[in-house]
């Protein structure tokens, strides 16, 4: 995003031109608003495309085609002029991630994410091909990721650029890899066409690489022709539909309209509900927020200042949305009511290309401000800093940090929210995770050891400087944005767990008898209130729970060793399982699973508890918890016998790595790219970096303070950041 230069409009047609968002194919893409308050994207054609009689005549064309276009997960024009000097459309402005950006941030997407996700993508093009169009570029980057559901965007349009190609003998419109053989031997695909696509990008999401493999385009297009996909990383509950949807032969491929009913068999829209990760819809509504704060330019002429894209815009782009989604938009929707709403997902392309110029992590550009020893210099930073070191050799320090007068409370691991580190403790603290720079710093917010759950773009926790009320800090500023006393009823109450919607809690009625019961119950985060409350299991009490959600069940454990399962919405519970050991306090969730983990790591039936897996350690220590799930692989470690990689759908031990002795193990992992990095609990340990798909030790880093400090890791974008007692450091993500 750049402000408007000398030669920009400052407005088209009602709208007020704000920003530049980027440039592609067919013109300029501009970030503007009305009198009322509503964000646009406005696409400008190129002043020689607008002199070309041809092209104009397609535009015209395409234009009209794509406003005719409904239903909720495409993009839809809402206004455009054709015969203007220099041609201009507008589309709704909303905000999300592209499918690719998320699985590079956020690895592959679990299958209850996917199956959804494909009944919206396959309902987007039952619309789009009874408009009487062919989208013949379905794509990641084509697909977004917005809270209620993905749109599917940059249909027609682009075709008005490339129309003659249409037609030239010999040349392939599309994305190798993803176009379907007919398309990729010359052909003009028809609707058969976009469910292969369709199908691919399926494949994709759910196992993180391409069924056809990658490379260059000539060899992408001989596999697609001629080659069967590798479809090993899709699970079996997804396998058949999409080897259906890639069927060399159009006529074999299933209809999008039965992809509708196979995927979500009760409606695409109950199949979205509560679809996405938490990371993912967490990223969507802070950066909505931040657009929601830009300014308009001043009025005479000269363009407001606009941030530069910050870690926290990675992976999120720009797309038009629904009709229907603009009507509902009311002139001076406020920040807060936007986060409480949930942003919608959506990208501006630009005659078929992303029109958001990545920056900042993961985006290329070589000057940030390093951070050594607390004392920042303006530096930049070499972009061999970001190469991969010989073997054994430790990567340079990016910037290190030192909190003041900090009391970190060490089992709560540090988190990253859009563009800021932060940090559990006494006070709360956030660090800019490209430069180190302490952004704020609260006191006296927090009780020891109390979790700290993000959702909706806020962070809650119980507050000892509000008295136990529960409070929701708006975690760019580390100011109160939500609080509540639950009505009164409720004592101590402790977040555990959120999706979009809800926060889950643990806490004890007030006042009600002698026993003094203790509850879990959901709160609505919009409205505060409480949705349920359910009595849970005699003598648990209210600091060693752990949970997850993945908003249609919640899943917790608690001190007298009980794994429950709830359904999220009624609380009603669906079962609860003694595990026999204090091993598994943090069950993790994978498709239709609960897996914990013990001297055996088991997995359970999510709707059942029917016993699915088990995998003993072999070794007189259990696996330590919590286990980590990066798509289909679940890592942990086993004291003195290093760290396993196990196949969570099977329970089958893909690797153990024997390469750090005897040394402390890691505790908790995670995933960038073929790199696991992991962190030991013990301060002669640090930080380790493994191969993740051998568990080879590349190399280990430490920082020399032996104190009784934990080591903590987490990662933005191209950046590993790790916590050491009161020191936090970033490393890049080799």
């Amino acid at each position: 995003m750049q402000p408007l230069q000398a030669d920009d409009p400052q407005s088209l047609g009602n709208y007020r031109l704000m920003a530049r968002l980027g440039a592609g194919g067919m013109g300029r893409v501009y970030l503007a608003r009305t009198s009322g308050g509503r964000t646009f994207a406005v696409k400008v054609v190129r002043p020689e495309l607008a002199e070309d009689a041809g092209f104009r005549r397609r535009f015209r064309h395409e234009v009209s085609i794509a406003r005719a276009v409904s239903g909720p997960y495409t993009a839809a024009v809402v206004d455009a002029d054709t015969e203007a000097a220099l041609p201009w459309l507008a589309t709704a402005y909303v905000l999300g991630p592209a499918l690719d950006d998320v699985i590079d941030r956020h690895g592959p997407l679990p299958e209850t994410s996917v199956r959804p996700l494909g009944a919206g993508l396959a309902a987007a093009l039952t619309g789009i091909h009874a408009a009487g169009l062919v989208h013949r570029d379905l794509k990641p980057s084509n697909v977004l990721l917005a809270a209620d559901g993905p749109r599917v965007i940059d249909f027609g349009i682009a075709r008005a650029v490339d129309g003659e190609r249409l037609t030239s003998t010999g040349v392939v419109v599309g994305s190798p890899g993803f176009i379907p053989p007919e398309q990729a031997t010359g052909e003009v695909a028809g609707p058969q066409g976009d469910v292969f696509s369709l199908g691919v990008v399926l494949a994709y999401a759910v196992s993180g690489r391409q069924p056809f493999g990658s490379g260059s385009a000539a060899g992408m297009l001989y596999q697609v022709v001629h080659a069967e996909p590798d479809l090993s990383g899709v699970p079996e509950g997804l396998r058949v539909l999409v080897r259906e949807c890639l069927a060399k032969d159009p006529q074999a491929r299933p209809t999008a309209e039965r992809l509708v009913a196979e995927l979500a068999p009760d409606g695409v829209a109950a199949a979205l509900d509560g679809w996405l990760p938490g990371p993912v819809a967490s990223s969507i509504a802070q950066h909505a927020a931040r657009i929601l704060d830009l300014d308009t330019p001043l009025r005479d002429g000269r363009a407001a200042a606009v941030r530069t894209p910050t870690a926290l815009d990675q992976g999120a782009a720009h797309e038009p949305t629904r009709p229907e989604a603009v009507k509902r938009e009311e002139p001076g929707t406020s920040r807060r009511r936007f986060l409480a709403l949930g942003a919608g997902a959506a990208v501006v392309a630009a005659g078929g290309g992303a029109a958001w110029a990545l920056q900042g992590l993961g985006g290329g550009p070589t000057h940030h401000t390093r951070h050594r020893d607390n004392q920042h210099q303006d530096e930049p930073i070499d972009p061999a800093d970001f190469t991969t070191p010989p073997a054994g050799t430790s990567p340079k320090t990016l910037w290190h940090a030192q909190a003041k007068s900090l009391s970190l409370n060490y089992e709560i691991p540090p988190m990253v929210i859009g563009n800021l580190l932060i940090a559990s403790g006494d006070p709360l603290v956030a660090h800019d995770v490209a430069t180190g720079r302490q952004k704020w710093s609260v006191p006296d917010l927090t009780t020891p050891g109390a979790p700290l759950v993000h959702a909706a773009g806020l962070l809650f926790f119980t507050s000892s400087k509000y008295d136990g009320d529960f409070v929701g800090l708006d975690p760019a500023t580390g100011k109160e944005a939500w609080r509540s006393r639950l009505g009164g009823k409720y004592d101590n109450p402790r977040p555990i767990a959120a999706d979009g919607r809800r926060v889950f809690v643990i806490a004890t009625v007030v006042a009600e008898d002698a026993k003094n019961p203790t509850v879990i119950a959901a709160v609505d985060i919009k409205t505060r209130q409480v949705l349920w409350r359910k009595p849970r299991t005699k003598g648990a009490g209210d600091w060693d729970v752990a949970a997850a959600t993945d908003g249609r069940h919640v899943v917790y454990a608690d001190d007298q060793n009980n794994v429950t399962v709830r359904d999220a919405g009624s609380g009603e519970q669906l079962w609860t399982k003694p595990v026999g050991d204090d091993s598994a306090a943090r069950p993790t969730m994978y498709r239709d699973k609960v897996i914990i983990g013990g001297p055996a790591m088991r997995a359970f039936d999510l709707k059942t508890g029917a016993p699915r897996w088990s995998l003993p350690s072999g070794h007189r220590n259990p696996f330590q918890s919590p286990l980590t799930l990066v798509g289909n692989t679940l890592y942990t470690s086993v004291y003195q016998d290093g760290v396993w990689a196990v196949d969570a759908a099977s329970g089958k031990k893909l690797w153990k790595s024997d390469d750090l002795g005897q040394r402390s193990v890691p505790l908790e992992f995670v995933q960038v790219g073929d790199v696991l990095y992991g962190a030991t609990y013990f301060a002669t340990g640090g930080v380790y970096a493994l191969d993740a798909r051998t568990g080879k030790l590349r190399w280990t880093y430490n920082d020399g303070v032996h104190d009784d400090g934990q080591w903590h890791i987490t990662a933005a974008g191209r950046r590993l950041l790790a916590t050491h007692s009161d020191r936090f450091y970033g490393l890049p993500a080799v």
